[in-house]
């Protein structure tokens, strides 16, 4: 292997911001955060919105994430050319 590469691939604490869980896995993903796992050691922290904690799959329950308005977002950018293709379809009729 060529030295200086390849991203260093450590312990790291994933937390999932909707429960708080949290679980120490490897990792390359790079953090600024770091926090303090139960065996004393510290490890990079990166934080999650979704995880097997949280997730519908594993969880069995259905839950609705909106975040940061993606389908609002969604809709404007996507609504207004269904609408412009309707009407541009309309034309095409007559």
């Amino acid at each position: 292997m060529k030295p200086g590469i390849h991203p260093d691939y450590r312990y790291v604490v994933f937390q999932d911001t909707s429960s708080g869980d949290k679980f120490l896995t490897r990792s390359t993903i790079e953090t600024s955060e770091t926090t303090t796992w139960d065996d004393g050691n510290e490890y990079p922290l990166a934080k999650v919105e979704i995880s097997a904690f949280t997730h519908p799959f594993f969880t069995g329950q259905m839950k609705i994430v909106d975040t940061a308005g993606r389908v609002e977002r969604f809709e404007r950018r996507y609504g207004r050319r269904r609408k412009g293709a309707k009407a541009d379809a309309g034309d095409a009729a007559e």
